[in-house]
């Protein structure tokens, strides 16, 4: 690694760096050869099966000399001390500090301007472009941040969309989601222009969770955002398109456009649902410049439903969920997304229950903030959110299925989602109030205190056990 703490703290080698002075055991090295077909992807998942999920450096991949680095956002402890927090505070802090947007900082060199390919010296089949799953279409640049500005405001917004390798300067893009680069793309072709763009690969995590913030002021730079998360400015750089800034500690950054009106069949991709996914908004970007690091390192996102691509949407929805109902429910504890409901679909809330109703409350202000969520199931604080075992406990001894679950029908659902209408987007809801009702006898709980558990561990340790 090079640079001063300083200059590295905003990017990924000074992630790195710090996960291998603080957590060592969380970095793996893989010296062994490796292929960027399937191989890259499917060891994080092996990893994951046995409860593990280090960040993964492949410092051997056949056919390229430069390095992959994947799986930085896996783990939430790494997230966490990201922030300087525990684990369990990771939402809130999250929450907090995203709100605080701090001014950008333009600064006059980066070190991705080290390398300029242009013309023909443009090839992106040069660079270690994983193919992630065997129904994958091609592979597909999964760290790709694409940064754009607002046509009409002159804003801009980055964020993480698929990127299919098609050739040597062409890439098919799927801008699903719906939101601001999807809008910026529509402006410009509405005025029959290309819309410029540049896709950054390489950053850190705290840039990776500010990105996949959606509920903030439409003059609001995501980049300031991510300023938040840092505690100071977020250090950008200019590119040679249109002056387009991004962050000055990425390891690579591809300069182009998104063609206004050309079409081309994208995917199918390995989706954060744990399906092959066929929905496509079908664009095109064009590379005409790729800008790197002399010593770069290629990053990329474990796809399918891995914690790497999943873990980070699971903090961030947690955090918009909980800003919402703390507004009118101080009473609520905290929020529970899980990874393994595809980080999306299921929430899961935390409350002190004061007045019957307040469950139902809670639901429908979950599912009014983030329309990914399908489910929401309400629990009292007795019960350990980050368990299943505990919230199904709940669910299997405190629901009365005729009172408490409710429906609502034609909602707004993730156009990913593979239960929602192909032609609408739309899908029934479900929330499940899963506390006790108040003012009623009800069944006392088995519980064992913390000062007994801590003895009868110190004696399956004087017997030998380890915990």
């Amino acid at each position: 690694m090079v640079g001063s703490v300083e200059s590295e703290r905003q990017t990924l080698r000074g992630y790195l760096n710090m996960v291998e002075r603080d957590f060592p055991e969380e970095l793996l090295r893989i010296r062994v050869p490796v292929r960027t077909h399937l191989d890259i992807t499917s060891l994080v998942f092996e990893l994951e099966r046995v409860g593990k999920s280090p960040v993964v450096v492949y410092e051997n991949v056949e056919g390229h000399t430069m390095p992959v680095v994947t799986n930085i956002a896996g783990n939430r402890r790494l997230l966490a001390a990201c922030l300087g927090v525990k684990p369990e505070d990771l939402p809130t802090a999250f929450r907090e500090r995203c709100q605080k947007y701090i001014p950008c900082e333009v600064v006059k060199t980066a070190a991705w301007q080290e390398i300029v390919l242009e013309g023909d010296q443009v090839d992106l089949t040069k660079l270690p472009i994983p193919l992630h799953f065997s129904v994958d279409a091609a592979p597909y640049i999964t760290a790709g941040q694409i940064a754009a500005r607002d046509p009409v405001t002159g804003v801009d917004t980055t964020g993480f969309h698929r990127l299919m390798l098609k050739g040597k300067n062409r890439l098919g893009v799927s801008l699903h989601s719906r939101r601001r680069m999807h809008e910026f793309h529509r402006r410009a072709a509405e005025r029959g222009h290309n819309l410029p763009a540049a896709i950054t690969i390489g950053i850190h995590p705290l840039h990776y969770m500010g990105s996949m913030v959606y509920a903030y002021p439409p003059n609001v730079r995501k980049f300031e955002i991510i300023g938040g998360l840092f505690g100071e400015p977020y250090r950008l750089a200019k590119t040679g398109i249109q002056d387009l800034e991004v962050p000055a500690g990425a390891e690579i950054v591809i300069e182009g456009e998104i063609l206004a009106d050309v079409k081309e069949p994208e995917g199918p991709f390995s989706e954060f649902t744990g399906y092959a996914s066929y929905r496509s908004t079908e664009n095109v970007f064009v590379a005409h410049r790729i800008r790197m690091r002399r010593d770069a390192m290629f990053h990329s996102v474990v796809s399918g439903m891995s914690q790497d691509h999943i873990l980070v949407s699971c903090v961030t929805r947690e955090g918009e969920i909980l800003n919402t109902l703390r507004r009118n429910l101080p009473n609520v504890i905290a929020v529970h997304v899980p990874h393994r409901t595809c980080g999306a679909f299921l929430a899961i809330i935390k409350m002190k229950k004061t007045a019957q109703g307040e469950p139902q409350q809670a639901i429908m202000a979950a599912l009014g903030t983030e329309f990914y969520t399908k489910y929401v199931i309400v629990v009292d604080e007795d019960v350990d959110i980050f368990d299943m075992n505990d919230v199904m406990w709940a669910v299997a001894t405190r629901v009365r299925a005729e009172k408490d679950i409710v429906f609502i029908p034609g909602c707004k659902g993730a156009i990913l989602d593979p239960t929602s209408d192909p032609e609408t987007f739309t899908l029934t809801k479900m929330g499940i109030d899963a506390t006790r009702p108040i003012g009623k006898d009800f069944a006392e709980r088995l519980v064992i205190s913390e000062e007994q558990r801590t003895r009868v561990r110190s004696i399956l340790e004087a017997a030998g056990v380890k915990l």
